[in-house]
């Protein structure tokens, strides 16, 4: 349970900066924040992987930066998907 909570709280964290960074955060709510950095941890693990190193590890600074490198990612793509 602790582990789940773990990553709702990191996701949101995480999810959050990343939407002030994207200028999304105006349109972005609490759960789009959390559901923003929990899809980025995956994505930041995945590309940290590409580069050998790892990925998330826990509820840390560097678990963080990667949660919000992936977060950007996934919203700097969802930017140029939904750009009119």
């Amino acid at each position: 349970m602790l582990n789940f909570l773990t990553w709702i709280v990191l996701g949101g964290i995480a999810g959050w900066l990343a939407s002030m960074v994207t200028g999304r955060n105006d349109q972005m709510g609490c759960i789009s924040n959390i559901l923003a950095g929990v899809v980025g941890a995956f994505v930041g693990g995945w590309i940290m992987a590409q580069f050998g190193q790892g990925g998330f590890s826990g509820f840390n600074l560097p678990s963080l930066a990667v949660a919000f490198v992936g977060a950007v990612v996934v919203l700097a793509i969802l930017n140029l998907i939904t750009r009119r």
